[in-house]
């Protein structure tokens, strides 16, 4: 497995599972987070986005098409994935730019959700 594919799995896994992932490595490779404070500092905004407790402090996005591109049909595929949404509704979405996808997520989610998008060809952008 190559370094961007576990980037990948990282950038795909869970608050949860991103901390049972440190304590992992913490426990095999015998170091502490302070010392890979970048890589654990990172998750901290999204656990605060996402929580009731979150406070003035916590940043919230909001996840914008501007563009569904040449693969309109994958790009409402991912829509209505991230949704949970109704084809017909998130061809609306589509059809009506730009568009707001999700609000309201941690910048971790925001930058998934732009990652899926753009990988399905649109354009997107992330707004606070």
């Amino acid at each position: 497995m190559g370094k961007a594919e576990i980037l990948q799995e990282i950038e795909n896994m869970t608050v949860k599972d991103l901390a049972d992932l440190v304590e992992m490595i913490e426990e095999r490779f015998n170091v502490s987070a302070a010392m890979m404070a970048p890589v654990a500092v990172a998750p901290a905004p999204g656990e605060g986005g996402g929580a009731e407790g979150g406070g003035a402090e916590a940043e919230t996005y909001k996840v914008l098409l501007t563009n569904p591109g040449q693969k309109k049909i994958q790009v409402i595929k991912e829509i209505k994935e991230i949704t949970g949404k109704g084809l017909k509704e998130c061809k609306e979405l589509v059809d009506n730019l730009p568009a707001t996808i999700k609000e309201g997520v941690g910048p971790d989610e925001a930058a998934s959700l732009k990652e899926k998008l753009e990988a399905a060809g649109a354009e997107v952008e992330l707004k606070q």
